[in-house]
């Protein structure tokens, strides 16, 4: 037995000044490294957690933190700016939705269906020729006419002025508004100045058909103009030959006023003279 304990003795010692002098000596170098490292590790931990406990650096800490946090002012703008640029918000879609213009090609429709009915009755006038009426165009506008009316009742007063005064015609302006024939045109006597005749102040002129009530787009100008030849003389219209108030034109003005105060009292109280029925 004691034998036996010997030689596990001389094996070990055997072993141990056989093994690899490097290798024992890199095994303590790691393990010198590691515990070196762990106790840096420690140290700058510790060395951190020192620093950063100081009262300096944590306002700046503090400070650097309100800096990247945005205040209440520049989160509401960013929010704002967010909603306009998506689009979000009732506010914006109806703001949006009221600032539409009107549609362009409604306009050029109407615009359209004026000028070919302007130019159909335009023709149709001088393809007639009775002397009944001629027109000219004021500055080649083909919505603004300027009427002669040549022809009344021969039987009546006014024909009679008319051939004493030397008047060859009676003048009208008409104007064609945008949505003529659906609207009535807007017609005033230019000269000579008239009295009665429902013609009024400024040369507005009293009829029924005129206003939007009465107004048909079935009416050519024609047709309108023999209307207004019609009541001239049954409203016993005559020139005024007043030395003072004969030279005084008519404006476009005081009959738009006229016009429009006429047609508030026939509304309220009705039109009784002249009917549409008359000519």
């Amino acid at each position: 037995m004691a034998t036996l304990l010997r030689k596990i003795g001389l094996i070990r010692l055997h072993d141990r000044d056989t093994e690899d002098p490097k290798h024992h000596q890199g095994s303590l170098k790691g393990t010198k490294g590691n515990q070196k490292n762990n106790t840096n590790k420690h140290c700058q931990t510790a060395n951190e957690t020192n620093i950063l406990s100081t009262p300096e650096i944590k306002a700046r800490k503090l400070d650097q933190l309100g800096k990247d946090k945005p205040s209440g002012k520049d989160k509401q703008g960013k929010d704002a700016k967010e909603k306009q640029q998506t689009g979000g918000g009732g506010g914006s879609k109806a703001t949006s939705a009221s600032s539409i213009p009107p549609l362009a090609p409604h306009r050029q429709h109407c615009t359209q269906v004026r000028t070919r009915r302007l130019m159909k009755e335009l023709q149709e006038i001088r393809r007639l020729g009775d002397n009944f009426i001629t027109v000219e165009l004021v500055e080649d506008n083909l919505y603004d006419w300027n009427v002669k009316l040549h022809q009344v009742d021969k039987d009546s007063a006014l024909w009679q002025d008319m051939k004493e005064t030397s008047t060859e015609f009676i003048l009208l302006n008409v104007t064609f508004p945008d949505n003529f024939p659906f609207s009535p045109p807007f017609m005033r006597v230019l000269t000579p100045r008239l009295e009665n005749g429902y013609v009024l102040d400024g040369g507005a002129i009293c009829m029924e058909l005129l206003t939007p009530r009465g107004w048909s787009s079935a009416y050519t100008v024609e047709a309108v103009m023999r209307q207004f030849a019609a009541s001239l003389v049954k409203g016993q219209g005559r020139i005024c030959r007043k030395s003072g108030k004969s030279k005084k034109a008519f404006s476009r003005k005081e009959a738009e006023a006229t016009f429009k105060s006429l047609v508030k009292t026939h509304e309220k109280y009705g039109w009784v003279s002249p009917p549409v029925s008359d000519g």
